[in-house]
C-alpha cells in the first residue's frame, strides 16, 4: 500500500510528482517509481515522507490511506494519530463501529492501526461533521439507554473542550470504556466529574492524566425494541432524577 499511499496523499496535498520530489530532494522519476510499484523505499526514505506528511511510518505500511476523505489527521497527545474520516466509492462517509464482544480490546487497539482499520464500517449519511465512531453501551447506568445499544459519538480533540452536562464516551487507561454525563472540573480536581443519569450510581471524578479518549454523543443506535413496561419504568425514573432536587423543595414546602 505504499505506492497508493503516497500518491493519495500528494493528491490530497494538491501536489505534482515534481513538486513533491523537489521537496524532498530526490528525482520525480524516484516519485514515479514509489507510486507505481516499481520499486519500494528503504527506510531513511519512508521516514522521509513520515516527516513531511506528518503520519507514523506504520501508517504507511499498515493502513490504506486511499479510503481517506482528506488529510486532516487529528494528533492525540504527542506520539498517536486518529486517523480522518474514511469514505465508500460514492464518497460517503464511513464510521468504525467497536463490537460487543471486542468492545475491552479497544483499550488495547484504540492507538493501533492495524486494529482500527479492521474495524466494521457504517454509513450514516445524517450525522454532523466530524470525525465519528460507534461504541456499545453495557448496563444500566444511563436509562434510558438500553444495554446492547451503540452509541456514536464525535472525537473530541482537546479535553477542555468539554460541554457540562453533555454525554460522552470516554476511554481511560484505569477503567476501559464509559458513557457517562461528563462535567469540566479540571480547575478544580484536574480531572472531570463523570455522572450516571441512573442515580443509583455514585458520580466520581477521572484525572485527565487518565484520560484518553473523548467522544461527544451525536446519536444512539437501539438493538432491541423496548417492551411498554420497559417504557414506562425508564420514563418514571428519568423524570424524577431530573426533578429530584425540584420535588425535594416542593416536599419542604408542603410540610
Amino acid at each position: 500500500m505504499i505506492g497508493s499511499n503516497i500518491r493519495h496523499l500528494r493528491t490530497l496535498k494538491k501536489l505534482s510528482q515534481e513538486a513533491l520530489a523537489k521537496d524532498l530532494a530526490i528525482t520525480r522519476s524516484r516519485i514515479g517509481s514509489y507510486e507505481e510499484g516499481r520499486s519500494e523505499p528503504a527506510i531513511d526514505m519512508l521516514i522521509k515522507f513520515s516527516d513531511y506528511f506528518k503520519l507514523p511510518v506504520d501508517t504507511f505500511l499498515k493502513t490504506d490511506l486511499t479510503k481517506t476523505k482528506d488529510g486532516a489527521f487529528l494528533k492525540v497527545g504527542e506520539n498517536r494519530i486518529l486517523f480522518p474520516m474514511l469514505v465508500d466509492i460514492n464518497d460517503d462517509e464511513l464510521i468504525e463501529v467497536i463490537p460487543v464482544k471486542a468492545s475491552a480490546g479497544y483499550l488495547n487497539g484504540y492507538d493501533d492501526p492495524e486494529y482500527i482499520n479492521q474495524l466494521q464500517k457504517i454509513k450514516l449519511p445524517f450525522l454532523p461533521t466530524g470525525k465519528h465512531r460507534a461504541f456499545p453501551i453495557k448496563g444500566d447506568s444511563m436509562l434510558p439507554l438500553k444495554s446492547g445499544s451503540f452509541v456514536v459519538g464525535r472525537f473530541t480533540e482537546d479535553i477542555r473542550d468539554v460541554k457540562d452536562g453533555r454525554t460522552y464516551v470516554v476511554l481511560t487507561s484505569s477503567q476501559g470504556m464509559v458513557y457517562k454525563r461528563v462535567y469540566n472540573q479540571i480547575e478544580e480536581h484536574n480531572g472531570l466529574l463523570l455522572v450516571s443519569d441512573n442515580k443509583t450510581y455514585n458520580p466520581y471524578i477521572v484525572p485527565i492524566h487518565d484520560v484518553l479518549e473523548l467522544w461527544e454523543f451525536t446519536c444512539c443506535i437501539n438493538t432491541q425494541e423496548y417492551e411498554e413496561h420497559e417504557l414506562q419504568l425508564s420514563s418514571i425514573i428519568r423524570m424524577f432524577n431530573e426533578l429530584g432536587i425540584e420535588l425535594k423543595a416542593l416536599e419542604k414546602m408542603m410540610q
